[in-house]
């Protein structure tokens, strides 16, 4: 049978049972809905009760224009070697082995700006479960190998490809770019991007289609 978000839901709580806080990552391509998922996630898992379900996207780890302008990769900008994947494993980590008795403060990103914030997103002592969304939580080369080590699971948020792109151009034009240059950033930086994000989905614990949130939302 298709998957449905209650399926979703109930594999997310069986994550955070027991004494150790979980982490559950959500992977896939630029524009395929990952913050979607997580953010919907988040939203039904705390319904009805006391928050205990953290939502901490990748993105803040995005290396800052100034650094990038430095390095020579303004123009790669989302690529792996464009963000600190090691100060978001270290990150991870230090949720995962809950040493700290006050809130965690983790980065966030502005989209206006297109810019990382530090300190915007408050991770406190009673989450149980962090939902953390990104596109390349299951690369296997450098400091990334050491952020799917600190994953419980790993599900990949899959789309129609002419939707994904539909939608990714909508959102660089929502933010600021013109329609073309929109869609030359689109086939050229976030596609190289989509495909290596891509040949990571057979290591996922769970292929999501974004259709099974689509499905919740038609029987409300």
């Amino acid at each position: 049978m298709p998957l449905t978000l209650d399926d979703l839901l109930i594999r997310a709580r069986a994550l955070a049972q027991g004494d150790r806080r979980a982490i559950l990552g959500i992977a896939g391509s630029p524009g395929a809905g990952k913050t979607t998922l997580a953010e919907t996630l988040v939203r039904e898992l705390n319904a009805g009760g006391e928050p205990w379900v953290a939502h901490v996207p990748m993105d803040g780890f995005h290396l800052a224009d100034v650094v990038l302008d430095r390095l020579g990769l303004r123009d790669l900008k989302g690529a792996p070697d464009t963000f600190d994947a090691a100060g978001y494993a270290a990150l991870l980590r230090r949720l995962r082995a809950e040493e700290d008795e006050d809130i965690v403060y983790a980065p966030g990103f502005e989209r206006v700006m297109e810019q990382p914030i530090a300190g915007a997103v408050p991770v406190p002592p009673t989450a149980r479960l962090v939902v953390t969304e990104g596109n390349y939580l299951l690369l296997d080369t450098g400091a990334w190998v050491r952020v799917r080590q600190q994953l419980d699971e790993v599900w990949f948020c899959e789309l129609d490809e002419q939707e994904r792109l539909r939608r990714l151009v909508a959102r660089h034009e929502r933010f600021g770019k013109e329609h073309d240059e929109a869609v030359a950033w689109v086939l050229r930086t976030d596609q190289r991007n989509a495909d290596l994000v891509t040949a990571t989905r057979d290591r996922a614990d769970l292929v999501v289609p974004t259709r099974a949130l689509e499905r919740r939302q038609a029987r409300s």
